[in-house]
């Protein structure tokens, strides 16, 4: 996952704007409170602020208290920056925290005569008129007595960071860049090693096999860079093995016995024909495979060259291949 940044505090402290300033850096925006709106619009209900609190209260509360963020984090993707609005309830910080290493919470936040007349200038015909009101409707937002319903103040004790905004847009953007200067030094970079990376591409070849029994991949890689693929299957222009092109395999014969029947060529065998097929030398390579391989793919393994043999599953008749392939000095790694 790549950075999630949460964003919390009071009415008018300028959540929504740190948010349309965080997309303009590219990040994509969600709100919790999207959640709560869907729900609304599919009942036909007015979304007012007060519908809007009633309805998460009563969300939390059948659905657990960690449900809008839950419902959220489903719509997010590892390979972008999110900026998620609206964090309510503690609950739903710590399942965010939970679920990616790289969520920061931050809480925006102005002083109250100061989101007072930001309110009175957005002139809503709801808001309060007066800053006695304007402080209990705070107060009451803030806290709550039960661990369901919206509490800001409990979010703020969970916040990463503050930003402040009593100024202008300026200061504003400055405080928000300071932020995310300090927080790029806590940024945590999941990377797969270069064995997870290879064979994950390894085990996503494996679904174009048309086997009917087994379905195996492997890929060749020298200096870091794929050079061949390859899964198994019936050869090039005859009839796939799950439209009944291998007779042995559509009747499942027993794993090792009548190999000989097989139509099917080996993931390894295809993924070094290939790179025969293109004029690519594969020698001094190494060859990723999602089972270990099989005698006669050991054989054609040493002749083309791989220096390296590494595997997940163990295939059921390998182990003279693997005997082969250590007297040839062909390294085997199992991961």
């Amino acid at each position: 996952m790549a950075i999630v940044l949460g964003l919390t505090g009071e009415n008018c402290a300028g959540k929504g704007t740190v948010a349309e300033y965080l997309e303009r850096k590219g990040f994509h925006y969600y709100s919790l409170s999207d959640v709560i709106r869907e729900e609304l619009a599919a009942e036909g209900a007015e979304i007012t602020r007060e519908a809007l609190i009633e309805k998460g209260n009563l969300l939390r509360e059948t659905q657990g208290s960690d449900v809008l963020a839950r419902k959220t984090m489903d719509k997010l993707s590892h390979e972008r920056n999110f900026v998620v609005d609206s964090f309510r309830n503690p609950h739903e910080v710590k399942a965010f925290k939970n679920k990616n290493k790289n969520f920061f919470l931050l809480y925006v936040t102005a002083l109250p005569e100061v989101r007072f007349e930001r309110m009175k200038a957005r002139g809503r015909e709801s808001d309060p008129k007066t800053f006695d009101a304007f402080e209990r409707i705070e107060k009451k937002e803030r806290e709550s007595a039960s661990e369901q319903h919206q509490s800001i103040s409990a979010c703020i004790g969970l916040a990463d960071r503050t930003i402040e905004n009593n100024a202008d847009f300026s200061a504003l953007y400055d405080a928000v860049d300071r932020t995310l200067a300090d927080l790029s030094k806590e940024f945590s970079v999941d990377r797969p090693s270069w064995d997870e990376y290879f064979m994950g591409i390894a085990k996503m070849a494996s679904t174009r096999s048309n086997c009917i029994k087994r379905k195996v991949a492997a890929v060749i890689v020298k200096d870091k860079r794929i050079i061949s693929t390859g899964y198994n299957g019936t050869p090039r222009g005859t009839r796939n093995c799950n439209e009944g092109g291998c007779p042995r395999c559509n009747n499942f014969s027993p794993s090792g016995a009548s190999l000989e029947e097989c139509l099917c060529s080996h993931a390894e065998e295809n993924a070094i024909v290939q790179s025969s097929y293109h004029g690519v030398s594969i020698a001094g390579s190494t060859i990723y495979s999602t089972f270990s391989p099989c005698l006669l793919c050991a054989k054609m393994i040493v002749n083309a060259g791989i220096r390296e043999v590494v595997y997940v599953a163990e295939y059921s008749v390998s182990d003279t291949a693997k005997k082969m392939l250590q007297e040839a000095g062909v390294q085997l790694r199992k991961v």
